[in-house]
């Protein structure tokens, strides 16, 4: 027996062709649903990849606290370019 072909709409990100893109992207779910669940299933892999694991690491975490710097980083970077060209007397 040969596998059957699974559509496009099933397939995970990592596993669609970039010819096959442009349908995957049009059988995504956009409604505030799809979109909350969405997120809820990131968020469980995420949590059983880095951090509900048998022999945990660093690892999660610290990519969680790399996201936050980054992200606070990107928040005050207007007021930091301001403050770059100002004298300091």
């Amino acid at each position: 027996m040969a596998d059957r072909p699974v559509p496009v709409a099933e397939k995970r990100l990592m596993e669609v062709k970039l010819g096959e893109l442009g349908t995957w992207l049009g059988g995504r779910d956009y409604s505030p649903n799809g979109i909350v669940s969405m997120f809820r299933r990131a968020h469980t892999r995420y949590y059983n990849k880095y951090i509900g694991v048998k022999k945990g690491g660093i690892g999660g975490i610290a990519m969680l606290l790399a996201g936050y710097v980054v992200i606070s980083y990107v928040w005050s970077y207007d007021h930091l370019k301001h403050d770059r060209w100002r004298k300091h007397h």
